[in-house]
């Protein structure tokens, strides 16, 4: 048994699963914190649903904007499902075991779709860019084969960019403690528990992960500067006044996704600021994901009118059965 041990020790993990702590909350407040963030989950799935299902149904909306917009709001809803499951879980039951294999699994799904969502939304700013600043070249730019490559390549960035990490942080060694204190499996924790010297795999996470964020934010700062010059010469002040009401929705959004995620992530060693990274993983993980179909798609005027003629479309039938004379 020692000689197994041993190698057990030497050449992989004898830590089989994990124990997620999750928040430390009072037991007279788990219900109340269960509800809240059930509600917040469920509004997220809703409303990037119907902006899913309004694009598909409304021909109006079959544009590269909508398109790009509902893969960015089913890339959201799978993103914050990896999540929030195990965290209601957690508030109705405590403490969560979860096994090795599982774990890492979740660890990659979680950063691989995150990753996706930044170069989405580099991939919505430049969308928006063009669209405003170079009208006349944008319908010839922004095809459909066009579209569709721009959405795999952030699929295919976000996949090749968080795969590598996290699979050479699975191969090292865990010996105990196995408590994460978080509420779900995230790098950083992950890394703190292993008994090997993980310092080269936090370095190339750290690169990677700087350059997915400052890579999409200096997108996101070229289109929106440029966006801001060509509103300023724009000659009616209602259109100036609308135009710049909707940038500082997508700012504030913008704002709230990169500050979080630079606070968790960009630091070379992983390790440091645990206590408090469960409470900016909220701000990924519940508030932007709540505040997008808001602010990207339900404030639009297209958007509305889409649904007052699908809702009209609805009842239109139910009035005629029910104007319809009885035999």
């Amino acid at each position: 048994i020692e000689q197994l041990t041993a190698e057990e020790t030497r050449n992989g993990t004898w830590v089989w699963e994990f124990v997620l702590e999750g928040f430390p909350v009072a037991e007279h407040l788990r219900i109340l914190f269960f509800l809240v963030h059930l509600l917040a989950y469920l509004a997220s799935l809703m409303g990037n649903m119907l902006i899913i299902s309004i694009t598909c149904v409304d021909h109006r909306l079959q544009t590269p904007m909508y398109f790009f917009l509902s893969t960015f709001s089913f890339v959201e809803c799978c993103f914050i499902t990896t999540v929030i499951p195990q965290l209601l879980t957690i508030f109705l039951s405590g403490r969560q075991t979860i096994s090795f294999v599982a774990c890492f699994t979740q660890a990659f799904f979680f950063l691989f779709l995150g990753a996706t969502v930044f170069f989405l939304l580099a991939v919505l700013s430049l969308d928006r860019y063009l669209a405003i600043c170079k009208p006349l070249h944008y319908p010839t730019i922004m095809s459909p084969r066009m579209c569709f490559r721009l959405v795999t390549v952030c699929l295919g960035l976000g996949f090749l960019f968080m795969a590598g990490p996290v699979v050479m942080l699975s191969q090292s060694s865990y010996c105990g403690p196995n408590v994460i204190p978080h509420f779900f499996c995230d790098f950083g924790p992950l890394a703190n528990l292993s008994c090997s010297d993980t310092m080269s795999v936090e370095m190339l996470f750290f690169n990677l992960a700087l350059i997915v964020l400052f890579g999409s934010l200096l997108v996101a700062i070229f289109a929106y500067s440029n966006i801001v010059v060509t509103i300023v010469r724009l000659p009616s002040a209602r259109e100036r006044q609308r135009a710049f009401s909707t940038c500082s929705s997508h700012l504030i959004v913008l704002s709230l996704m990169y500050g979080s995620c630079v606070f968790i992530y960009m630091k070379p060693k992983q390790t440091s600021r645990l206590d408090t990274n469960r409470e900016a993983a909220l701000v990924n993980t519940v508030v932007t994901p709540l505040l997008n179909p808001v602010i990207y798609t339900l404030r639009n005027k297209q958007v509305h009118q889409a649904l007052r003629d699908a809702l009209s479309r609805v009842q239109l039938p139910r009035y005629h059965r029910s104007s319809a004379p009885s035999l």
